[in-house]
């Protein structure tokens, strides 16, 4: 382990434990599930008014009632693994080094449920977890699963109907019965019914593949909702019949898992935990879908690095209410720790803001959200129009920048689908200036010098092959 490691680690655990004496005597601290589906656009939502859901996501929409609804969240790198590698451990992906899909998460910062752990909770992941980088089918050891005990969980699938997993520290591959997400989610439900009588609070991620493609894979009566022909397009998509089908499928998901949440929720509501838990509801990324002619993620358009985002915490939060915070991927974990009482780790880089929810802070203003594609790959390959940008998203602009200089500009209060490319417009010429200075502070902050992708690579010493891919199996 490097010096960097054990130094973080003897400095975090040493005020943690001095610390311990207080936090026993301080009241009951709140139970955490965050929910995180995969590839969730916030756009496909009745609070951002798609009319494909109206009246078809009753669970949801009520969870928006009781809860603080982020307008402006965003996914920072709107793609699996680099996402997951920020929400783990509050940092930005030239931190913690996953800027590419199936690469491994190193244990150099203190992760999300070390930290709860260390504030006296019990942890928990079901389902897709995405870091390992050691083959999506293989099993992932106890020191390899950055502090989580209870375990059924595998690296990646998008079989949602004969998934696997293993389960603790059983080797053996095994399979949810049925249609994925619906059996992880009664998997949570028993885990969360086990801790009625527990003293301890506890932190649950529950991780589902869904919506994200294949799209046809959620359990016929959901498909039967959704006729591809009546599907109503958004105003900037390509309309084919391969995209209508493909956002049918993707709805159909959606529903199925509006049902699921309606199951975990109960199961709150049944065990007394509910007010007492803090319950997260949000998305890697979201998904072109015909959006821009584009399909997928990584690109730097709202569909990809938009996603809902909702936080409810019925005895510490006032719910029912719209926050304009622009909030972003590595600001979650302090945010939640923050909101818990539990010490943030040295390690983070993301911003708490939980004095700002509980309302002893005013929302600031302003705000801006750092997105970035650090290289191109996979579903977005520079043969595919893929390249390497940083940009930052405010509650109006959306500023672009790539290697070769701004690329894109859009005033989404004016245009909110994005279809007038404003960047060469010489009437937003200030605009783009304070824009580009609040782009330059943001990489200073992150310390990113905006390199081409393959030498951020090399750095890492990824094996990729010639699209910039890290093979799989």
């Amino acid at each position: 382990m490097g010096t960097e490691y054990m130094t973080n680690r003897v400095t975090y655990w040493g005020v943690v434990f001095g610390l311990l004496g207080l936090a026993f005597i301080a009241e009951a601290k709140p139970n955490v599930v965050f929910v995180l589906a995969d590839q969730w656009r916030a756009q496909a939502t009745t609070w951002e008014s798609d009319p494909n859901l109206l009246g078809k996501t009753p669970v949801l929409d009520k969870l928006a009632s009781e809860s603080v609804n982020f307008k402006y969240a965003v996914s920072c790198t709107p793609v699996c693994t680099p996402y997951r590698g920020s929400f783990l451990t509050g940092q930005y992906p030239l931190r913690h080094g996953l800027i590419i899909n199936d690469v491994n998460l190193n244990s150099n910062a203190v992760s999300i449920a070390e930290a709860f752990a260390a504030g006296g909770y019990d942890t928990a992941y079901v389902g897709k977890w995405h870091v390992d980088g050691r083959g999506r089918s293989a099993y992932i050891p106890r020191e390899r699963r950055q502090g989580f005990d209870y375990w059924k969980v595998l690296e990646c699938t998008h079989d949602y109907n004969r998934s696997a997993y293993y389960a603790h520290d059983d080797p053996t591959r095994q399979y949810w019965l049925g249609y994925d997400a619906f059996a992880q989610t009664k998997d949570a439900q028993a885990y969360i019914s086990g801790r009625k009588k527990k003293e301890k609070p506890f932190l649950m991620v529950l991780s589902w593949g869904a919506p994200h493609n294949p799209y046809q894979a959620a359990p016929q009566s959901y498909n039967d909702l959704f006729d591809p022909a009546k599907i109503v397009l958004r105003k900037n998509a390509k309309d084919t019949p391969a995209f209508r089908k493909d956002l049918a499928g993707y709805y159909a998901h959606i529903v199925a898992l509006d049902k699921a949440l309606g199951d975990l929720l109960k199961t709150l509501d049944d065990t007394g935990l509910r007010d007492n838990t803090l319950f997260v509801f949000t998305s890697d990324h979201g998904d072109m879908i015909g959006s821009q002619g584009e399909a997928r993620k990584q690109r730097p358009w709202d569909e990809s690095i938009r996603v809902p985002l909702l936080i409810r915490y019925p005895s510490a939060l006032k719910g029912g209410r719209v926050s304009e915070l622009m909030i972003s991927t590595p600001d979650l974990m302090p945010t939640l720790l923050g909101l818990c009482g539990v010490a943030v780790p040295s390690t983070v880089e993301g911003e708490n803001y939980s004095a700002l929810l509980r309302g002893e802070q005013p929302e600031p203003a302003e705000g801006a959200a750092l997105i970035a594609c650090y290289t191109p790959f996979g579903e977005w390959t520079a043969a595919r129009g893929g390249r390497e940008y940083r940009g930052v998203r405010t509650k109006r602009y959306t500023y672009v920048r790539s290697l070769e200089g701004p690329w894109l500009l859009y005033d989404n209060a004016t245009d909110p689908y994005q279809l007038e490319n404003k960047v060469d417009d010489p009437k937003l010429q200030t605009v783009r200036d304070k824009l580009e200075a609040e782009l330059t502070r943001l990489l200073k902050k992150t310390r990113d010098d905006f390199r081409p992708g393959m030498e951020y690579i090399q750095k890492w010493g990824y094996r990729v092959d010639k699209t910039g891919t890290a093979p799989y199996k």
